[in-house]
Protein backbone atom coordinates (compact mmCIF):
# COMPACT_ATOMS: atom_id res chain seq x y z
CA UNK A 1 0.00 0.00 0.00
CA UNK A 2 1.18 3.51 -0.80
CA UNK A 3 2.97 5.05 2.21
CA UNK A 4 1.23 8.39 1.81
CA UNK A 5 -2.18 6.70 1.77
CA UNK A 6 -1.27 4.93 5.02
CA UNK A 7 -0.19 8.13 6.73
CA UNK A 8 -3.45 9.81 5.78
CA UNK A 9 -5.70 7.18 7.33
CA UNK A 10 -3.63 5.73 10.17
CA UNK A 11 -4.75 8.19 12.84
CA UNK A 12 -8.38 7.50 12.00
CA UNK A 13 -7.85 3.74 12.29
CA UNK A 14 -6.08 4.14 15.65
CA UNK A 15 -8.94 6.29 16.98
CA UNK A 16 -11.54 3.78 15.78
CA UNK A 17 -9.71 0.82 17.33
CA UNK A 18 -9.44 2.53 20.72
CA UNK A 19 -13.09 3.58 20.56
CA UNK A 20 -14.03 -0.07 20.03
CA UNK A 21 -12.14 -1.09 23.19
CA UNK A 22 -9.28 0.07 25.39
CA UNK A 23 -5.98 -1.36 24.16
CA UNK A 24 -2.30 -1.38 25.03
CA UNK A 25 0.29 -0.46 22.42
CA UNK A 26 1.34 -3.85 21.11
CA UNK A 27 -2.28 -5.04 21.00
CA UNK A 28 -3.12 -1.97 18.92
CA UNK A 29 -0.20 -2.58 16.56
CA UNK A 30 -1.47 -6.13 16.03
CA UNK A 31 -5.04 -4.90 15.39
CA UNK A 32 -4.00 -2.15 12.97
CA UNK A 33 -1.66 -4.57 11.15
CA UNK A 34 -4.70 -6.57 10.10
CA UNK A 35 -5.74 -3.59 7.98
CA UNK A 36 -2.45 -1.82 7.18
CA UNK A 37 1.11 -3.09 7.40
CA UNK A 38 2.59 -1.06 10.30
CA UNK A 39 5.18 -1.42 13.03
CA UNK A 40 5.64 -0.16 16.59
CA UNK A 41 7.63 2.86 15.45
CA UNK A 42 4.64 4.08 13.47
CA UNK A 43 1.92 3.61 16.09
CA UNK A 44 3.59 4.81 19.32
CA UNK A 45 4.20 8.40 18.15
CA UNK A 46 0.53 8.63 17.14
CA UNK A 47 -0.54 7.32 20.56
CA UNK A 48 1.71 9.86 22.29
CA UNK A 49 0.39 12.77 20.23
CA UNK A 50 -3.26 11.79 20.64
CA UNK A 51 -2.71 11.42 24.39
CA UNK A 52 -0.99 14.84 24.57
CA UNK A 53 -3.93 16.34 22.70
CA UNK A 54 -6.28 14.85 25.34
CA UNK A 55 -8.02 12.49 22.89
CA UNK A 56 -6.81 9.51 24.95
CA UNK A 57 -6.35 8.85 28.64
CA UNK A 58 -4.00 6.13 29.81
CA UNK A 59 -3.95 3.74 32.74
CA UNK A 60 -1.71 0.87 33.82
CA UNK A 61 -2.78 -2.77 34.21
CA UNK A 62 -0.58 -5.41 35.80
CA UNK A 63 0.49 -8.13 33.40
CA UNK A 64 1.17 -11.77 34.21
CA UNK A 65 3.64 -11.87 31.31
CA UNK A 66 5.96 -9.00 32.25
CA UNK A 67 5.76 -5.34 33.18
CA UNK A 68 2.50 -3.43 33.56
CA UNK A 69 0.79 -2.46 30.32
CA UNK A 70 -0.29 1.07 29.47
CA UNK A 71 -3.84 1.01 28.14
CA UNK A 72 -5.34 3.77 26.03
CA UNK A 73 -8.92 4.92 26.50
CA UNK A 74 -10.68 7.42 24.23
CA UNK A 75 -11.96 10.55 26.00
CA UNK A 76 -15.17 12.46 25.28
CA UNK A 77 -13.06 15.00 23.39
CA UNK A 78 -11.50 12.11 21.48
CA UNK A 79 -14.93 10.77 20.49
CA UNK A 80 -15.90 14.21 19.14
CA UNK A 81 -12.62 14.43 17.25
CA UNK A 82 -13.10 10.90 15.87
CA UNK A 83 -16.60 11.73 14.67
CA UNK A 84 -15.35 14.87 12.89
CA UNK A 85 -12.50 12.88 11.30
CA UNK A 86 -14.93 10.19 10.11
CA UNK A 87 -17.11 12.86 8.48
CA UNK A 88 -14.08 14.37 6.77
CA UNK A 89 -12.94 10.91 5.62
CA UNK A 90 -16.39 10.11 4.22
CA UNK A 91 -16.52 13.41 2.35
CA UNK A 92 -12.99 12.94 1.01
CA UNK A 93 -13.65 9.33 0.00
CA UNK A 94 -16.87 10.25 -1.84
CA UNK A 95 -15.16 13.09 -3.70
CA UNK A 96 -12.26 10.89 -4.80
CA UNK A 97 -14.57 8.01 -5.78
CA UNK A 98 -16.75 10.36 -7.81
CA UNK A 99 -13.72 11.82 -9.54
CA UNK A 100 -12.36 8.39 -10.37
CA UNK A 101 -15.70 7.23 -11.80
CA UNK A 102 -15.87 10.33 -14.01
CA UNK A 103 -12.35 9.70 -15.35
CA UNK A 104 -13.11 6.19 -16.56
Amino acid sequence: MNTQFKKGVLELIVLMCIQKKDMYGYELVTEVSMVIDVNDGTIYPILKRLTNEKYFDTYLVESKEGPSRKYYHITDIGVKYLNSQKKEWDSFNKAISKFMMECV
